[in-house]
């Protein structure tokens, strides 16, 4: 592999701009610039240059949560086409959900989305094995055979269902310390979310839309929280949506559980105030919530009581997003504008620098999820898995124009700030200025 001199960047958006040289995909040398040099380090002849032109650089994103749909669905996303999106919004790591068709339960699958993550190559694709089989909840899935496999499975979830009953949640705990693995749980109690497709408060009410209550995440969360207590394991929610939530997360923290919690950008920006339209872009589970739910989760992501951000990336065919509400499937897609949101929520008000970008979308997972490559610092010896960011651009949200094959974004039209000038995954620039490096099929790069 040849030298890549990112000329003139500033990590993290601190400082002077210096040089970057990367060689066989680690950092090497940085620091000043010179024609033949980066600190001293000589420079090949035949380098490729990236011109940084003061611009951000920041570890790779890494994303928790993110719907690929292959096998099974590929209308709707495949891993190549979901890897071009992650490249395009900064990632250099995701992790597969477990809810494709087959399920993701045994390493015959598991192993696949692995193998053919590394055959895109424009991002490590990690799958997320299932807790149970078939995401039914009634049996616990081949969960070592999976950590075992190629795939080497680190996060179990049974995302899009709940992990209901408390007797195989506790197991498989159990089992997730045993196999030094994660359980990611979908946290909602099935009883209390029957036909329910909206939040629970006055505008699903005025708008005759079935409510769904905070209380069906919250009890599930403490229920976790104690049993991830007495297994002594490690418990992972996804999706946060509540101020509730925030609070017994804060609690179980307090009380030295081993507890996690991610936030998507979506429940960051966004509300129930949405559904005035009764357009079903904005149906998503678990449910937009109020206002004050959003900002209740922008503190806790600044204060480190959320741990991260996930996309839960969730790609729909136009047909079931295209219907009347009660029948769309819930979900938006979400890797190409989540380093924009998070600037419009956390960075442009203040409550986030962009070393903190860096901790709740690169570090932070990458710690949780235990990979060693990704999420480091940027520094000498380091894998050069990294992101530059445009901090003055903005850009209009437009779905055609998205990596993904579905349109289903809730953003279209929206003006954004930052935007992602290049990734690049062990020193190899994956995505620039907006289209990715690697001929792919179909829309990918338009």
């Amino acid at each position: 592999m040849s030298d890549l001199v990112i000329r003139g960047v500033r990590p993290y958006g601190e400082g002077e701009p210096v040089d970057v040289l990367v060689r066989d995909g680690v950092i090497v040398a940085l620091g000043a610039r010179s024609d033949a040099a980066v600190d001293g380090v000589e420079v090949a002849t035949d380098a490729e240059v990236l011109e940084a032109d003061g611009r951000i650089l920041l570890p790779g994103f890494v994303d928790l949560h993110t719907h690929l749909r292959e096998p099974g669905r590929e209308d709707t996303e495949t891993i190549e086409s979901g890897s071009a999106a992650a490249a395009l919004g900064g990632y250099t790591a995701v992790f597969a959900m477990a809810n494709t068709y087959p399920v993701a339960d045994t390493s015959v699958v598991t192993d696949h989305v692995w193998r053919r993550g590394q055959e895109v190559g424009l991002v490590d694709v990690h799958p997320v094995g299932a807790v149970t089989v078939g995401l039914a909840g009634k049996q616990l899935a081949e969960m070592g055979t999976m950590a075992a496999g190629e795939g080497r499975v680190r996060i179990f979830s049974d995302d899009g269902h709940c992990v209901y009953d408390p007797l195989i949640m506790r197991r498989a705990l159990e089992y997730a310390k045993s196999l030094g693995v994660l359980i990611a749980q979908h946290a909602e109690e099935p009883r209390l979310t029957q036909g329910a497709v909206a939040h629970e408060g006055p505008n699903a009410a005025r708008l005759g839309l079935a409510g769904w209550p905070r209380a069906a995440e919250e009890s599930i969360v403490a229920r976790d929280a104690l049993l991830a207590r007495d297994a002594g394991a490690r418990v992972h929610i996804c999706h946060a949506s509540t101020a509730g939530t925030v609070e017994l997360v804060k609690w179980a923290k307090a009380q030295g559980i081993s507890i996690t919690a991610e936030v998507t950008p979506h429940h960051l920006l966004l509300d129930d105030s949405r559904l005035e339209t009764y357009d079903a872009v904005n149906k998503v589970n678990p449910p937009l919530r109020e206002a004050s739910d959003a900002q209740a989760l922008r503190k806790a992501l600044a204060d480190g009581v959320i741990d991260c951000v996930a996309t839960d990336h969730a790609p729909h065919a136009e047909q079931e997003k295209c219907c009347e509400f009660a029948a769309a499937r819930p979900g938006m897609l979400g890797l190409e504008t989540a380093l924009s949101i998070i600037v419009e929520t956390l960075v442009a008000p203040g409550l986030l620098d962009w070393r903190g970008v860096a901790k709740v979308m690169s570090e932070n997972p990458a710690r949780i999820a235990g990979l060693d490559d990704q999420g480091r610092p940027i520094a000498v010896g380091e894998p050069a898995n990294l992101t530059l960011i445009d901090p003055d651009a903005s850009w209009t949200v437009r779905a055609r124009e998205l990596a993904s094959i579905s349109d289903n974004t809730p953003y279209e039209a929206m003006t954004l700030p930052a935007k992602v000038a290049a990734t690049m995954l062990r020193g190899r620039i994956t995505a620039r200025d907006g289209v990715v490096t690697t001929a792919l099929a179909g829309r990918v790069g338009q």
